[in-house]
Order: structure tokens, then C-alpha cells, then sequence
């Protein structure tokens, strides 16, 4: 399934991927259903909350250097902006230098919603050029822009031509798609068709990464090749995204995150995928090297590296190993992110009593097999009993985790780490995906998950005091799910 750059905007998950945001059986299941796209999605009789896509946008153009954000919207889908305002510590983890975030909304009216808010849009962006002095502007559409259909297609272009730098517009708005990682897609569409250059020439030791926020494991890991990383989309210069297309090849922490745009670079400017899953535990770091080395033409030195980190690791991780062997632990996270985790915690001889991912693409945007970690996963270890869809829903998380009793919990977001400490469970918040990234990955995330069960009994004593919001009648029910199709 290509990406079709002719467009304005990308086709959201749900129709591109048949993606899933409710579901409950077990990983096999889901991931041979899933072949063939024949999962129909799952809606509940309650949702007790969910996000909007345009907050993944903002996860990665507010970070971008030199870049401005003009949120065509009202003030209040404008609020997130504040818990952006600085990047001095997100950019300190990466060692690039602090711009800080530069945002400005429409502020939408109730009277623009009848007469059409153009106007405010074009006075927002040239405001935003004149204060900001950006190296692109990107235009987050909103829920409002989109129901009262302003142009802003035209707008972008006339003002691009006008400022002589990109005017980009992010088709976020969120009644558009159920699931908010259609946000991601959203501004690397925009990217490809504004910035991306057609490469004159191609470094052949220029990798793509693409990451969210967080510090640099992949440079160290490169070097050791005499390779580059072209870290994408947060973080980077104008220039960094317009070279994409030079790339030797690319890769990324998750497929949720990269297939999209690094389908798009493989189809429309010939930098290659590489096809082996995301570098979290040994045994896909080793094919995350070899595959590397392959497509750099450096196979001869792969297996010698690798033996070696073998051989380093080797002691301190047979350690962890028999310190955390068996204990069992539960994933909250992102799609193919739960995967890696899935494989991190397995590699530790951990009992995985369970999964959530926040949600599912029956497949990935080329619709190659390699990708399909989930698959992976269980071919290379084994089914999961309890696998779970779930777009962060506390009222069936408490019930699943109460049942399950996990002895520690990995999440991907904080306020699904709070559930564990109510609950009296430890919980790793996995903030930051690069910290668990290549062989010393594995040892930083055991050495974590000592020290989180080492809380266990401060957990329990608080867990004493909490009361929950939900009823008895609740508790006592043995179906957490309540989908109103009744199955699956």
C-alpha cells in the first residue's frame, strides 16, 4: 500500500491499516487475523477517555529546530502547548542546542465557526514569521477548522510563496480518526511533500532514525561502523529532514512511529527499509546489526561485534537473569512498542503474564511480513495468553491488573504507571525508548526493574489508602471488556 504524496493529506489508520483499538485474546490469534485485515474493531459500551491526533503531531513538530506551530483551532486544543514551552532538557539528553517551542493559535470564535476563520489563519502565520523568524511553519488543522472546512490548502501555499520558506499543513483533526497515532502520519506527510528534497547524491553512511525525544544511543551504536545517524522528526534542522532522501537506508524505534514516512523514502526516492525488528534484546540487536551491515555493505564486520558485546554483557546479564527470572511483569505501551518491550522482558526470563497496546495496525503501510513483530514475537518465544487492545482505559486496566497481579508493570505513558502504585505493583515508566535501545539496553532496563520491586512495601502501604471511583457492582463483574458486539 504506497503512500500517495499526491494528496493533501494521509488516509488514517483506520482505513489504511484497519487498525484496532479494542480487542481481548491471546497474540497468536491477533496476529494471524491480522494477516488478512479480517478483525472487525471492537466498540465499547463505555469509554472513560481518550486523546486526539493532533497531540502526536505536536510530539513532533514542537520539538523540530527553527520551527514555528500555527494551531488553527480554539484556544483550548491550543493548551498542550504549554507542557512544551521549554525543550532544554529534551534537547540536553540528545546534545543539540535549546530553540525552545514557538506556538501561536487562531483562537478559533464561535463567530469564525459560521464565517469561516481564513483570515485569523493568515494573520497567525505571518505574526508567527515576524516573531519567531522560523525556518518553516507548520499549520495544525483542528476539529473546528475541519467541520467549517476553511481552505487552508490555499492559504499555505499563497503564504509560501509569500514568506519563501515551507508553510506546511498537519491534517490533524481528531474526529477524523479514532486513533491519535494518525497524528504521527499526519505531519511526516506534510513533511515528505514540503521539505524532502530529491537527493543530487547519497551519503552512504547516513542512516535514518526515526525516534521521538530522548538521548543518543543510536550514534555510539553506529560509530562502532563508521556510520552516522540522521535522528527525524523531533530535534532535527530543516535541513536534516530534507535529507532524508540521501540516506543510505532507514530505521526506527517502532513501526507505529516509521513505516509510513520510511515507505514513502523507500518507494519515492529509493532509500531502503531495513527489514529486521527495532534493536531491543540481544537477539534482535544481533539481526538489527547484521541487517545494518548488510544493506551498508559492512557484513564482514557484524559477527565480530557481535561476539564481542556477547561476551561483554555475559556476566552482568546471566545477573539479572537469575535475580528477575520468573517474576512476572505486565506491558502497557504503544503497538510495536509492547513488542519490544515483549522481547526485553522475555530475554530476562521473565513471565510475561500479559499485554496492552494502545492500539493495533493489522498491517504495516508496505504490507511486508518483515514487519510484523508481533508475529516475531510469538515465533521467537512464544504465544500470549492475555493480549489486549486497549486505548488506555483505567477502569479495565485496574480490572485486568487486580486479576493478573503482575509483580511489576512497564508503561509508556505516567498516568498509566500511577494505576500500578495505586494498586501496590511497581511500575517503570519507559519514557524515554531509546534508554532500553542495543545490548546495553537490556542491562539498564533489569538493573531498572530491581530497583522499582525493591519499593515493593512503600507501594503496598500506599496502595492501603487509595479508593477507587468505580462501584462494587464493578469489581465484581468478570468481564472488563463490555465490547457491544459481544466478541470477537
Amino acid at each position: 500500500m504506497s503512500v500517495n504524496l499526491s494528496l493533501p493529506e494521509a488516509e488514517v489508520r483506520e482505513n489504511r491499516l484497519g487498525t484496532l483499538l479494542a480487542y481481548h485474546g491471546s497474540a497468536g490469534d491477533l496476529s494471524k487475523r491480522s494477516a488478512g485485515k479480517s478483525i472487525d474493531d471492537n466498540e465499547r459500551t463505555y469509554s472513560q477517555c481518550s486523546d486526539c491526533a493532533q497531540g502526536c503531531a505536536e510530539v513532533l513538530t514542537y520539538y523540530i529546530q527553527g520551527a514555528a506551530v500555527v494551531i488553527h483551532s480554539p484556544i483550548g486544543c491550543a493548551h498542550p502547548a504549554q507542557a512544551y514551552v521549554t525543550n532544554g532538557a529534551v534537547a540536553a539528553a540528545r546534545g543539540v542546542q535549546a530553540s525552545g517551542i514557538h506556538a501561536i493559535s487562531t483562537n478559533i470564535s464561535e463567530e469564525d465557526t459560521v464565517y469561516g476563520g481564513v483570515q485569523k489563519l493568515r494573520q497567525a502565520i505571518l505574526t508567527a514569521y515576524e516573531r519567531f523568524a522560523p525556518t518553516v511553519i507548520f499549520v495544525h488543522s483542528s476539529c473546528a477548522a475541519g467541520i467549517i472546512g476553511d481552505d487552508i490548502e490555499s492559504e499555505t501555499d499563497a503564504l509560501e510563496d509569500e514568506l519563501g520558506i515551507p508553510v506546511i499543513p498537519v491534517y490533524c483533526e481528531g474526529f477524523k480518526s479514532k486513533v491519535w497515532s494518525s497524528g504521527f502520519d499526519a505531519v511526516f506527510h506534510g513533511i515528505l511533500r514540503k521539505i524532502v528534497r530529491e537527493p543530487e547524491k547519497k551519503d552512504k553512511d547516513l542512516v535514518n532514525i526515526f525516534n521521538f525525544q530522548g538521548v543518543d544511543t543510536f550514534t555510539p551504536l553506529l560509530k562502532n561502523f563508521g556510520l552516522k545517524a540522521n535522528y527525524l522528526v523531533p530535534l532535527a534542522t530543516v535541513d536534516a529532514l530534507a535529507a532524508m532522501g540521501e540516506a543510505v537506508c532507514s530505521t526506527h524505534i517502532c513501526e507505529t512511529l516509521g513505516t509510513y514516512v520510511a515507505d514513502a523514502l523507500e518507494k519515492n526516492y529509493g532509500v531502503p527499509q531495513l527489514r529486521a525488528p527495532s534493536p531491543y534484546g540481544v537477539n534482535w540487536t544481533d539481526e538489527w546489526i547484521r541487517a545494518v551491515c548488510e544493506i551498508t555493505d559492512r557484513s564482514e564486520l557484524a559477527e565480530d561485534f557481535i561476539q564481542k558485546e556477547h561476551e561483554r554483557i555475559r556476566e552482568p546479564l546471566a545477573k539479572l537473569r537469575s535475580e528477575l527470572g520468573g517474576k512476572k511483569v505486565y506491558i502497557i505501551a504503544g503497538d510495536t512498542f509492547a513488542h519490544n518491550l515483549s522481547n526485553l522482558v522475555r530475554q530476562l526470563d521473565m513471565e510475561l503474564v500479559g499485554v496492552t497496546t494502545l492500539h493495533h495496525d493489522q498491517v504495516t503501510d508496505n504490507e511486508d511480513l518483515d514487519f510484523d513483530t508481533l508475529s516475531k514475537l510469538v515465533r521467537d518465544s512464544g504465544d500470549i495468553p492475555h493480549f489486549t487492545v486497549c486505548n488506555r482505559q483505567p477502569y479495565q486496566m485496574i480490572k485486568v491488573l487486580k486479576k493478573l497481579k503482575p509483580d511489576v508493570i512497564i508503561t509508556r505513558h505516567f498516568n498509566l504507571a500511577v494505576l500500578g502504585t495505586k494498586l501496590g505493583i511497581p511500575a517503570i515508566n519507559e519514557g524515554d525508548a531509546n534508554n532500553a535501545i542495543g545490548y546495553d539496553g537490556i542491562l539498564d532496563l533489569g538493573n531498572r526493574l530491581l530497583t522499582a520491586m525493591a519499593g515493593k512495601n512503600f507501594l503496598k502501604t500506599i496502595s492501603g489508602h487509595v479508593k477507587f471511583p468505580y462501584s462494587q457492582w464493578w469489581m465484581e463483574q468478570e468481564d472488563p471488556y463490555y465490547f457491544e458486539n459481544g466478541g470477537f
